[in-house]
């Protein structure tokens, strides 16, 4: 069959955008990793990638034995059950399977011979360090955003001790707590030294919860702050949420220059069994954006949403406002069906002034496969914009190219932040 000048002209292009987009370095904005010194809280190698939460809730699809049993046993032995159920007895199609083998594959380890016992040893004779620059180096990722949360008990004191902070690894605060759980933080905070009170708090309480967000902010260096909302969060209202919203965290991040992200959409426990697997998704009312956007015109809002029937929205949201900042597919929407329709949507609706991708990496391992799996859906919908654009008589320049993947692979965050 003959091939044509525009097939030719297509595939060239192809290729010119896959070995740009697959060779850029990137800033992954969100991720659950943690720098080095905080030593067993960076999770990575085998057993830590199997027992993820995606594998946990898909191998209960398959085990016949009670949730408290699975529970009761050591990492090691739900790792083995998850592998003989979702690679062994089945073939590891889904996401979450596929993502442990193309991991495994980058790190030239032979997953033919689905030999568990052998795996484990590679990764044993592994040091964290090593680890950590081969992981990144295979995923392209330059500089990896940490969640911390001053809340967590085993990480906040080392932030308190201090530690020699590894310049690979950026902080996010987050305080869901704060927000979501007020009667249960507010005693906390008295503890730590801050004048707060629980109930309805008078004004000083909103200055003493600054004092602490800016406490921590200094003392992370974080970036933004954020939060993870359920899908029935109104704003305005009349709670305890919407004040510390109003008159602590806005103010903070006006002084500070700091977006405030919000994580929208999620469902929590909706199996409880399955513990951190067992949370949900719901549709959330992006009115609450509306609202924040609209009249809070000084403060920049990082926003991904989880359920998939709100992206059109948010889409149509960020076209009014400019302080607001779209990134990644999250959770459920990490999947390259839904990673390529949400990029297609972005790309169409907003140009190239939005955050793509976000790996939301628990253990360190899993930003190969999910780097590598989004950058190969991230060229393809590339490459069939700029065919449009070649279409018109319009011809994209490789310099041209290499400047939009940049805007997408954290570029456009930056501006975004500085801005």
């Amino acid at each position: 069959m003959r091939t044509t000048l525009a097939e030719t002209s297509r595939a060239g292009l192809a290729k010119q955008v896959e070995d740009i987009v697959m060779s850029a370095p990137v800033t992954d904005i969100h991720t659950h990793l943690y720098d080095p010194a905080f030593k067993e809280l960076l999770l990575w190698g085998i057993d830590d990638l199997l027992v993820y939460h995606y594998l946990v809730a898909e191998g209960f699809r398959y085990f016949d034995l009670p949730y408290d049993k699975f529970w009761s046993l050591s990492k090691t032995a739900q790792a083995e059950l998850i592998w003989d159920a979702l690679f062994l007895q089945h073939s590891p199609v889904s996401e979450a399977c596929r993502g442990v083998l193309t991991t495994l594959n980058a790190m030239d380890l032979d997953v033919k011979k689905r030999d568990l016992p052998v795996l484990r040893g590679w990764f044993a004779s592994q040091t964290v360090d090593e680890h950590i620059t081969r992981c990144m180096e295979l995923a392209g990722v330059r500089k990896i955003f940490m969640t911390n949360s001053p809340f967590d008990d085993l990480e906040r004191p080392v932030w308190e001790k201090g530690f020699r902070r590894d310049d690979r690894f950026a902080a996010a605060l987050r305080i869901d707590p704060l927000l979501l759980s007020w009667p249960e933080t507010a005693p906390m905070l008295a503890r730590w030294g801050y004048k707060v009170e629980a109930g309805v708090p008078p004004r000083k309480t909103f200055d003493e919860v600054r004092r602490f967000l800016a406490d921590w902010t200094k003392r992370v260096s974080a970036h933004y702050v954020m939060v993870s909302l359920p899908a029935e969060f109104e704003f305005p209202a009349k709670n305890i949420t919407t004040q510390l919203i109003e008159r602590a965290v806005l103010p903070h991040c006006r002084e500070h220059g700091m977006p405030f992200a919000l994580m929208l959409g999620v469902q929590r426990a909706t199996n409880p069994q399955l513990k951190l697997a067992g949370d949900g998704i719901g549709l959330s009312n992006l009115a609450v954006l509306q609202n924040l956007c609209a009249g809070y015109p000084d403060n920049k809002f990082l926003t991904t949403v989880l359920a998939r029937e709100n992206q059109h929205e948010l889409c149509v949201l960020t076209r009014k406002f400019r302080n607001l900042h779209p990134f990644g597919c999250w959770w459920f929407t990490n999947v390259p069906h839904l990673i390529d329709e949400i990029t297609r949507l972005r790309l169409e609706l907003l140009g190239l002034s939005f955050t793509p991708q976000h790996s939301d990496a628990r253990v360190l391992d899993q930003i190969v496969y999910k780097w590598q799996h989004s950058r190969r859906v991230i060229a393809q919908v590339l490459v069939d914009k700029y065919s449009d654009l070649a279409r018109t008589g319009w011809q994209v320049s490789r310099a041209e190219i290499e400047r939009d993947v940049k805007d997408l692979f954290g570029g456009a965050f930056d501006h975004f932040c500085q801005h």
